[in-house]
């Protein structure tokens, strides 16, 4: 946020809801402008919202990695049963590396840590 930009609705409401539950409905007394207080939980947002998006890019793309292996190869491509096998079990190992990255990503993410 800018410093003239105007705050974020959902900052600028829970600022005023802080003060009101500190001042009360009138603010009587308050010497903070709402502004400012949006401005910090803004901030705290903007990082949660990050956190939040690259989530849910990961999530598409284990999806998309998902179906992609769990598509069945086309008939034509394995005649022989035992290159069927292999490949299936080569998906599978691929299933399974995909989901513990995503498990140790997702763990990283509750504890606040980011993932390398």
């Amino acid at each position: 946020m800018g410093k003239n930009a105007p705050p974020d609705q959902l900052a600028a409401f829970l600022a005023e809801e802080v003060l009101r539950a500190i001042y009360g409905d009138d603010f009587k007394g308050c010497q903070v402008q709402p502004d400012h207080i949006a401005a910090v939980i803004e901030q705290g947002l903007k990082t949660e919202r990050t956190q939040t998006r690259e989530l849910i890019e990961l999530y598409e793309k284990v999806v998309e990695a998902i179906d992609l292996l769990s598509t069945p190869p086309e008939s034509k491509d394995c005649k022989d049963p035992n290159e069927l096998r292999t490949l299936l079990g080569e998906r599978l190992d691929c299933i399974k590396a995909v989901t513990t990255r995503t498990i140790k990503t997702t763990t990283a993410a509750r504890q606040g840590k980011t993932e390398q």
